[in-house]
């Protein structure tokens, strides 16, 4: 199909997935259990983080992850003891532990001390048209307190060719709007036109039956190609294409 055949066929795909319906059996069911900002942004954050392998394990572990913190993200984060740490023994979702768990707990309160916040840390510098620098320097923050270098491979850097799929898809959460009742909308210092794909393998799959990609690998060089036809599509918007490629690839099995 031309362009202007696939733009339609994508925004109908979109607009059909975009709905509240969608949170039902997605990991973003986790943060729509909130309403302060700061327990949004921490259980987004998390949740992003384990949101590899199947969705529904995804969900339970992330459920299990905040019902450790009393269902209190950010007041666990702010005033967690060494005994409350211990609660976190023992967790662990694939290759994420209670190391990593541990870590991510004392870099956030780091980041929430001393940087305003998650968001203050990726609004650093929001005069850029992409978001692959601000996601580098995210991480050069998020590990500047010590820490395992085995907990590194949880935050992925897409300066180092890496697709940042959970970072990316974290930020689609908190910066598209939230008139559709799926994203949220909270933060006001980045601009949905500034977001990338969060390129996974169904994502990826059916870009390149589409023709929008390819390249084979699913790296960042692939999010910088699809990010490029995206923008054609909607420069405004162009990571609402997420839901359709997300949709046709797990609700269709389109190949």
């Amino acid at each position: 199909m031309n362009d202007s055949d696939l733009k339609q066929f994508l925004d109908e795909k979109s607009y059909y997935y975009q709905n509240s319906d969608f949170i039902k059996s997605d990991p973003i069911i986790v943060p729509h259990q909130y309403t302060n900002k700061e327990d949004i942004e921490i259980s987004a954050f998390l949740t992003a983080t384990i949101s590899w392998g199947r969705r529904k394990s995804i969900i339970e572990k992330a459920f299990h992850m905040m019902n450790i913190f009393g269902n209190e993200p950010y007041n666990f984060i702010m005033n967690h003891s060494k005994k409350d740490l211990k609660d976190l023994n023992h967790y662990c979702y694939r290759t994420f532990n209670d190391i990593d768990l541990k870590f991510f707990v004392r870099s956030l309160k780091n980041i929430y001390n001393n940087y305003g916040g998650l968001e203050g840390v990726f609004s650093r510098d929001n005069n850029f048209t992409s978001i692959q620098k601000t996601i580098h320097e995210f991480r050069f923050i998020f590990f500047s307190i010590p820490h395992k270098k085995r907990t590194q491979k949880h935050v992925s850097d897409p300066m180092k060719g890496s697709a940042a799929k959970r970072i990316n898809l974290f930020l689609r959460w908190m910066v598209r709007s939230k008139s559709s009742g799926v994203d949220f909308g909270l933060w006001n210092n980045l601009k949905p036109s500034q977001l990338s794909i969060p390129l996974d393998i169904h994502s990826g799959n059916v870009s390149r039956k589409l023709g929008i990609l390819n390249r084979r690998q699913n790296d960042n060089i692939a999010v910088i190609e699809i990010d490029k036809k995206l923008r054609s599509f909607d420069p405004y918007d162009p990571v609402k294409y997420d839901f359709a490629l997300f949709g046709l690839g797990i609700f269709e099995n389109f190949k």
